[in-house]
């Protein structure tokens, strides 16, 4: 893989999946804000914990890497692998090119631009945009080399479903049993599931009620979930502050192996299994 190179192909990427005007704002805030701040130390905390299972030449692919906010930790973590980022918007892609040296590349989760397998595939809050989960995890599951691993992270509980999830073109949340079940049906033994972002459940189901009760008596149209989502991507220093101390513990427990009991997200590590179910 050579240094910053960057192939961006020429490929019409549907909008359905994600709005890209999303990259300028989320890359304005993801350095400070909590949210993102502390999936990273869960993420850098098992990448960790994975790198010596993994041969010495191996390889590393993020799926889904949009502005390159934790592509920049797999850099930095993997130092002695050869790290690649994939999205399928142009636009992320742009920004990820300020934050990393590795290569990038635009391309499709369904039909991958690669012939060589990863060791470690990781993909960030991507699966539940997808309409056919059960198909992408299969085409993972075919890009990763012999006891590869792969580790991922989805939004949790659809009882949270909310303005935030249709803004963010999601098609659904997940719970434990679910992820699980479709993780096995696509090939790959589990070896380590959690959910996180405990602390901050009771206020975003709380939140998200409130705001979009308030929308309603105000008669905002169904159109505004953008603006109502955009909330949640202000910086409040105190607030911020506070929900970064509050969630800062999960990264050790995560390191640790210790199963969660609820949370806002989920957070999967699983490996390739030698024979894919039928």
């Amino acid at each position: 893989m050579g240094s910053r190179q960057t192939i961006f192909d020429s490929m019409p990427p549907s909008s359905e999946s994600y709005d890209p005007s999303y990259f300028a704002s989320l890359f304005s805030i993801e350095d400070r804000h909590f949210w993102f701040c502390s999936r990273n130390r869960v993420i850098a905390a098992l990448v960790r914990q994975i790198i010596p299972t993994l041969p010495p030449d191996y390889r590393v692919l993020e799926v889904g890497c949009g502005n390159g906010n934790v592509l920049r930790f797999l850099e930095q973590v993997c130092r002695l692998g050869g790290v690649m980022g994939m999205d399928l918007f142009i636009e992320g892609l742009r920004f990820a090119r300020g934050r990393v040296n590795c290569s990038l590349v635009q391309g499709d989760i369904n039909a991958p631009p690669f012939e060589m397998p990863f060791n470690l595939l990781c993909c960030f809050d991507v699966l539940e945009h997808l309409p056919d989960d059960v198909r992408v995890l299969k085409d993972l599951h075919s890009m990763l080399a012999e006891n590869g691993v792969l580790l991922l992270t989805v939004p949790a509980h659809m009882s949270l479903w909310s303005y935030f999830d249709e803004a963010s073109h999601h098609c659904r949340r997940y719970g434990l049993e679910e992820l699980e079940t479709k993780l096995v049906a696509a090939g790959y033994q589990v070896e380590y599931t959690t959910y996180f972002m405990v602390g901050i459940l009771p206020l975003i189901w709380a939140g998200r009620r409130l705001a979009g009760l308030r929308a309603r008596r105000q008669g905002q149209e169904e159109t505004d979930v953008d603006q109502l989502a955009s909330g949640e991507l202000r910086i409040f220093p105190v607030i911020n502050s506070f929900l970064s101390r509050l969630l800062a513990p999960e990264a050790g427990m995560i390191a640790g192996r210790r199963r969660l009991p609820f949370g806002t997200s989920l957070l999967a590590l699983v490996r390739k299994s030698p024979v894919l179910p039928t």
